[in-house]
C-alpha cells in the first residue's frame, strides 16, 4: 500500500487518514491544531502538529517519502493552496485536494494539483441517484462517467441468461457477480452464462451511468 500524508484533520480528513490506517496503510496526520493531532496520534502512524505555510517546516516532514498527499484544508483557501504547492514542490508525485468551490478548484488546477475533489457535493450526487434510482443501490462512481451497482434482477430477465440477454453488446455493461440467498447470503463472482435468473436474485453491474440509469 501507498504510505501517505493527510493534511487537515477536519472530519473529511480524518475519515481519509483512520480508514486508510485500519486497511494496513502507513499515514501521517498533520494539522495545525495540537488537539486534533492528539486525538489521532492512536490510530495512524505518527501524527505531527506543523504549520503548512512555513517552506522550512513543511520540508522537515519528509512529504517526498510519501506516495500521496491529501490535503483536507478547504476553509483556508490560502493555507490550501500554499499547501499544494510546497507538496509538489516537495517532488510528492499525487497530491489530492479538497476544494471548496470552484474559484478554489481551478486555482488549485492552476498550481499543479493532481486531483480535486468535492466530498459532500460528491455524496449528494450518490443519494440523489440512489433515491432517483427504481432498484438500484449501493452506488460506487468511477471516475465522471461509470459506476458500480447493485440492482434487483429486472423482472424482463427472470428465466433467461446471460448468454440469450448478452448485456455487454445490447447495453454496454457487464453483469459481474449476482447476490442470492438460499438460507445464507451467497456472492457468485463466476456466473455460468447458460444460468437461468431468479427472481429475488441481485446483481453487480458495472457500466456508463447513462445506461445504467435507462436500464434500472
Amino acid at each position: 500500500m501507498r504510505d501517505i500524508a493527510v493534511i487537515g484533520l477536519g472530519k473529511f480528513g480524518v475519515s481519509v487518514a483512520v480508514n486508510y490506517a485500519r486497511k494496513g496503510g502507513n499515514v501521517l496526520a498533520i494539522d495545525c491544531d495540537d488537539t486534533k493531532v492528539l486525538e489521532i496520534a492512536d490510530f495512524v502512524t505518527s501524527a505531527v502538529q506543523a504549520d503548512m505555510t512555513d517552506p522550512d517546516v513543511v520540508a522537515s516532514l519528509g512529504l517526498d517519502e510519501m506516495d500521496a498527499v491529501v490535503i483536507a484544508i478547504a476553509d483556508s483557501m490560502e493555507i490550501s493552496v500554499m499547501a499544494t504547492i510546497l507538496a509538489k514542490e516537495q517532488g510528492v508525485p499525487l497530491v489530492i485536494v479538497k476544494a471548496k468551490n470552484e474559484i478554489h478548484a481551478k486555482v488549485l488546477e492552476k498550481i499543479g494539483a493532481d486531483k480535486i475533489i468535492f466530498p459532500e457535493k460528491e455524496m449528494g450526487i450518490r443519494i440523489a441517484r440512489n433515491l432517483a434510482a427504481n432498484s438500484m443501490e449501493d452506488i460506487v462512481e468511477i471516475g465522471a462517467d461509470y459506476s458500480i451497482v447493485e440492482a434487483e434482477v429486472p423482472k424482463a430477465w427472470i428465466g433467461k441468461n446471460l448468454m440469450e440477454l448478452n448485456p455487454r453488446k445490447k447495453y454496454g455493461f457487464n453483469v459481474i457477480a449476482k447476490k442470492y440467498v438460499e438460507k445464507t447470503l451467497h456472492i457468485n463472482a463466476n456466473i455460468n452464462p447458460e444460468e437461468l435468473f431468479r427472481e429475488g436474485e441481485r446483481l453487480i453491474i458495472i457500466g456508463k451511468n447513462e445506461t445504467l440509469d435507462k436500464v434500472f
